[in-house]
């Protein structure tokens, strides 16, 4: 948001693995979740109470409307996504 306020470009850096052309939108995408003590702890010295509550995931997914490209190992994929993806795909096939 902050990149768009100020007229600054935002990529995403992707490798082609990580397309999945099945899903409907990015809510549809399963977010891993990573380990509470990644934030509990930092270079094993105790950051927060054990009991503190901790959501920690992996990634976050940006709004293709805040993206200006998207960045992978064979070049810049732009807007339409879902078109640049598809093609990108069915050329590496």
């Amino acid at each position: 948001m902050l990149a768009k306020k100020h007229s600054v470009g935002f990529y995403v850096a992707a490798p082609s693995t990580t397309f999945d052309t099945l899903l409907q939108t990015g809510n549809d995408i399963a977010i891993e979740e990573r380990a509470a003590n990644e934030v509990k702890s930092f270079t094993g010295m105790k950051t927060a109470p054990l009991s503190a509550s901790v959501f920690n995931p992996a990634f976050d997914v940006t709004p293709h409307t805040l993206i200006s490209g998207i960045i992978t190992e064979r070049g810049i994929l732009n807007k339409p996504y879902m078109k640049s993806i598809r093609k990108y795909i069915k050329s590496k096939e």
